[in-house]
């Protein structure tokens, strides 16, 4: 049974070449979501995308214009299918092989097997969790799945190190930092403390994001797959909506800080290891639930930037 919390997700180029942000660990990524009802057309998206230069693409179900619009522009995609239909897969492989003959090749042990039957050997297919997947995440070395979901995990994990393939996990300093400011500082948050916040055996933590990726690959270690890697499906800095912890220049920070780090420096816990990591995300979004996070974007729906950062 997958866990309420787990969304798999596939990871691979529409051209069915290597996924270069999972294969080598070093490139960056933009969460494209079409929660609004002013966002422009999937041709225009793609081809900011290219503007921008930005390679690699998520993308949360497999929307067909999206998908047409992306053939032959050489930028991998990550998908996943809607969430609906995560359970039919877990018991169902006529149900995997459905999804991946429609759409895009796709996910965990049934969905890799709908893979190998049609051929496809070069996607990879992984799961994502939310940082609420811990039930002990400080410091860092503590971090721990809960009971419940540790046999759950552990099988996932195994998949994952046969396969050679990270879990994508969301990290959110903001909302650490908004919900408890009077214990977490906005340096911490935004990486711009220039000294340790965090001891933590013989780590030293200057900023949130390591802190929180730590905890992951701690629980990781705990169920003795510390080999299986992460990578970042998720994290970003809205603009609007919770002042005066949101702001263009709280987000500009956040971004720019974490771009610079992730691009060149691993964690405390895995000094060596350059995560992909996908930035969250490329529009505001005004179908969202909320105003913060529908502000999240790098963009207005009219494709002007809400900063530079591109």
């Amino acid at each position: 049974m997958v866990p309420k919390f787990a969304q798999l997700f596939v990871s691979t180029l529409l051209l069915l070449t290597p996924l270069l942000s999972i294969a080598d660990g070093r490139d960056i990524g933009v969460c494209y979501g079409l929660n609004g009802d002013n966002l422009p057309s999937p041709n225009e998206v793609i081809n900011l995308y290219k503007r921008c230069q930005i390679d690699n693409i998520r993308i949360y179900q497999p929307y067909p214009e999206v998908l047409e619009a992306l053939r032959g522009s050489g930028i991998s995609v990550t998908i996943g299918p809607r969430n609906e239909d995560i359970a039919s897969f877990a018991t169902s492989q006529d149900a995997a092989n459905d999804w991946d003959h429609s759409n895009v090749p796709a996910a965990m042990n049934n969905i890799r097997y709908a893979l190998d039957s049609a051929g496809i050997t070069l996607a990879k297919v992984t799961t994502v969790l939310p940082g609420t997947a811990l039930a002990a995440s400080y410091p860092p070395s503590a971090g721990a799945f809960g009971s419940d979901i540790t046999e759950t995990m552990t099988g996932i994990a195994a998949i994952l190190a046969q396969e050679d393939t990270p879990l994508l996990i969301n990290v959110y300093p903001y909302f650490a930092y908004s919900s408890d400011p009077s214990h977490i500082s906005a340096q911490y948050a935004m990486f711009t403390s220039t000294a340790p916040v965090v001891i933590d055996g013989s780590f030293q933590y200057f900023n949130l994001f390591d802190a929180m990726v730590d905890a992951f690959n701690a629980a990781l270690e705990k169920i003795n797959f510390g080999n299986v890697k992460v990578a970042v499906a998720e994290t970003g800095w809205p603009t609007v909506g919770n002042e005066p912890y949101t702001s263009v220049a709280n987000a500009q920070t956040y971004n720019r800080n974490l771009l610079n780090h992730v691009t060149q420096n691993g964690t405390p816990r895995r000094p060596d290891y350059i995560m992909p990591t996908f930035f969250f995300e490329m529009f505001n979004e005004d179908l969202k639930g909320n105003v913060v996070e529908q502000n999240f974007g790098f963009f207005y729906p009219s494709m002007q930037p809400i900063y530079p950062f591109w």
